[in-house]
This record gives structure tokens, C-alpha cells and sequence, in this order.
């Protein structure tokens, strides 16, 4: 990469963040003191920013400084989040065969950690204790230097810590869906706990989809898989977050 291509991967990377924090020019460039001309440089990839201007870029940003410098190609780990029925695990599985890397499902660590299933853990110990224990195999995952594809729980974003660490050591990527689709692919995998005892499951998983989104659409790429196969999914995600295979 030279250094033309670095400023622009630089400054896309600044603006996604600066938007993703719903900031203008003006309050991001006050809060780093630059003025906002030479922030929109930046931005458009024509600002030679010094170290010091980007540190205090990146502290206003409130984004560790060396995720603004990484390259795009460096990608240790991909998080997939979304609801369930998403395909976090069929399009996981194949992004991973893709990049020769590992497929892990985090909710399948922690039960290995708990020695329960799901359902056991958050009968016998309740919701706080999972997300506690979430977080932990998570953390411990993260720091084990592994190269890998991860599959996250539906509602890992609920629990801010442990989504902004996700959000800060790996690519995540949305598989956005219909609610639909969400119910169609997992009563096609025949859990039928969805709509097990529920008047209007549909509207009820529309009223969480509602809920989550703004959390979701935090991740660095969002893929809408409504119209896409496995593979399509798998392969909208090398393009759009320019992947190097191992």
C-alpha cells in the first residue's frame, strides 16, 4: 500500500467513526482542535496528519489509536453478530473454509466453560451470570492471539463492555435479516422455540429487531443476507471488508 492509498484508508476510516458517533465536522474537528477544512482533508485522504493531531483524533473519537492505523487487510479476527437466524453459523463456516481460518461459536465456548448447555446456565444461574461468563471467555479469546471466524450471541450488543471489546479487537459484521427470515431459518432448522407459546411471535421479534439495530448497526460492516445464499454472504463479506486469505 503507498502512502496515497494509506491517507484515503485513513481518513474512510476516520469518517466512519466520526459518523458512527453521529458527529458533525465541526464538533469532531473542536473537540480534536483541528479546524473542520482540515479535518474534511483528512477525511477525503488529502491530510497529512501528524501523530499527535491523529492521537487527539482518536481520543475525541474515543477509538484506540491504532485501530484508525491498522490496515484493512489485517483482520486477526471476524465477529459475525445479529439476531438469531442471521446465518452467523452457515455463513461463519464458509467465510472460515474461505480464509483457512478457524470457526468458533462463542455460545459454544461458554457452555464448554460452564459445562451446561444454555438453556441450563441461564435457568440454574440466570442472565447476568452468562453475560458475566460471556464476557470473560470472550476477553480470554481475544488475547489468545488466534486467527479465526467468531459467531457471537444475538444479544451479546446489549452488554456495552463486552461489545465495545468485540467492536475493538475484530472486524464485526452485521448479517442483517428480515424478521421473516429470522423466523423462517430457524424453524427451518427446527427450533420452533421462536413461536412456542407466543400469540404474535413475528411482531415480537419485529419489536426486538427494533430494539437492537441502532447496537448492530455499530459494526464495522453491515451485509443484508435477505437476498443473498451462504455463499453470497460469504463472499459480500471478503469484498466489503477486504479480507486477505491466510
Amino acid at each position: 500500500m503507498n502512502s496515497q492509498a494509506f491517507l484515503q484508508e485513513l481518513g474512510q476510516r476516520i469518517r466512519a467513526r466520526r459518523l458512527r458517533r453521529a458527529l458533525s465536522q465541526e464538533r469532531l474537528a473542536q473537540a480534536a482542535g483541528l479546524s473542520p477544512r482540515f479535518l474534511s482533508q483528512i477525511e477525503s485522504g488529502r491530510g497529512n496528519v501528524s501523530v499527535v493531531r491523529l492521537f487527539e483524533l482518536a481520543r475525541a473519537l474515543e477509538a484506540p489509536l491504532q485501530d484508525l492505523l491498522r490496515s484493512p487487510n489485517d483482520h486477526r479476527v471476524i465477529s459475525l453478530v445479529g439476531l438469531r437466524g442471521a446465518g452467523k453459523t452457515t455463513v461463519g463456516k464458509r467465510l472460515a473454509r474461505s480464509l483457512k481460518r478457524q470457526f468458533w461459536e462463542l455460545d459454544r465456548m461458554i457452555e464448554e466453560e460452564a459445562g451446561l448447555r444454555l438453556g441450563e446456565i441461564f435457568a440454574l444461574h440466570g442472565e447476568d451470570y452468562y453475560r458475566r461468563l460471556e464476557r470473560e471467555v470472550l476477553r480470554r479469546f481475544l488475547t489468545s492471539g488466534q486467527t479465526a471466524v467468531v459467531a457471537s450471541g444475538g444479544g451479546l450488543v446489549t452488554d456495552r463492555v463486552t461489545y465495545d471489546m468485540l467492536k475493538q479487537a475484530s472486524l464485526t459484521v452485521w448479517l442483517k435479516a428480515r424478521p421473516e427470515d429470522h423466523l423462517a431459518r430457524v424453524a427451518a432448522q427446527g427450533d420452533r422455540r421462536p413461536m412456542a407459546g407466543r400469540a404474535d411471535p413475528i411482531a415480537e421479534l419485529r419489536a426486538l429487531l427494533r430494539e437492537r439495530e441502532p447496537l448492530y448497526a455499530e459494526a464495522e460492516v453491515m451485509i443484508d443476507t435477505s437476498t443473498l445464499t451462504p455463499e453470497e454472504t460469504s463472499h459480500a463479506i471478503l469484498q466489503r471488508a477486504k479480507v486477505d486469505r491466510d
